[in-house]
């Protein structure tokens, strides 16, 4: 299944991101796809108000990962491979924390850990439009993120 949103805005790419998280029930693993400045961080903070997060949402380029809680025990961990090589130990983390039921994995820059994501995954690929617009196309790999995009139109 294939969706596609247009994204007009900041608040705009929060709305998308709140309603993914509002849907979020663990398990999810969400890959963000876009170039730099696209807004994916921006996608994982509207997906951290979605579960009802009051951690502020930073871009984990640097620190490689960060969680946000939420509602009924729910977690977001947020992971960025820009700046890697090779996946390392928090490959390892990524793979480990996979298997967390509670535990939703929202991945930048997947490349070079492809090959550890769920083939039951949603990918969101951000094409920038202009300054402001933003497209995202949203497929879904299997029955859990299908579930993420039933009744979006």
């Amino acid at each position: 299944m294939e969706l596609i949103k247009e994204s007009k805005s900041y608040g705009d790419t929060l709305a998308v991101g709140r309603a993914l998280g509002r849907k979020l029930s663990g398990g999810e693993v969400v890959e963000l796809v876009g170039d730099l400045g696209s807004g994916k961080t921006a996608l994982v903070r509207g997906l951290a108000e979605g579960i009802n997060s009051r951690t502020r949402v930073q871009s984990p380029t640097f620190t490689l990962s960060r969680i946000y809680r939420g509602r009924n025990g729910l977690e977001i961990h947020h992971f960025d491979f820009h700046r890697l090589s090779e996946p390392g130990v928090v490959g390892q983390e990524l793979a480990e924390t996979l298997g967390y039921p509670k535990a939703v994995v929202a991945v930048e820059w997947s490349q070079i850990v492809r090959a550890v994501l769920p083939v039951d995954h949603l990918q969101i690929r951000i094409a920038v439009k202009d300054e402001q617009t933003r497209q995202f196309s949203l497929k879904t790999g299997g029955v859990k993120s299908r579930k993420l995009l039933e009744g979006w139109r």
